[in-house]
């Protein structure tokens, strides 16, 4: 469960380390984001002479997340963090590259390239 204030990880390759989430976007009211959903986060710790600075606002979606995720089967998920992965507008990763594993679920949500990416699918 991701809301706001909340510190993540960033998995990929963009030049961004840790992320705020300011926003979870969806309905109106919406409290938290789980895996798949995208959120408006502020980059707070990011690598020098990358694209990405410090203070930036970006777009990101939700791959992992320490509340475990049910699967229909009775399978129970659950990661060691909360991570994301820095998108553009289109949806398209900003990154070349995904580190650790990447839930299924997201080919759900149209989040292709991201598991394309990913060098473990759970």
């Amino acid at each position: 469960m991701i809301q706001s204030q909340t510190y993540l990880n960033v998995a990929d390759n963009s030049g961004a380390r840790k992320l705020m989430c300011i926003r979870v976007l969806g309905a109106n009211n919406r409290k938290y984001a789980y895996i798949g959903d995208i959120i408006i986060a502020v980059v707070k710790e990011a690598l020098p002479n990358m694209p990405l600075q410090e203070s930036e606002i970006v777009r990101a979606v939700v791959i992992r997340t320490r509340k475990e995720l049910k699967r229909d089967d009775g399978m129970i998920i659950r990661s060691d963090d909360n991570a994301a992965v820095v998108i553009d507008q289109k949806g398209n990763p900003k990154g070349t590259r995904v580190f650790g594993s990447v839930v299924e679920e997201l080919r759900q949500f149209n989040f292709t390239k991201i598991l394309s990416l990913a060098p473990e699918v759970l």
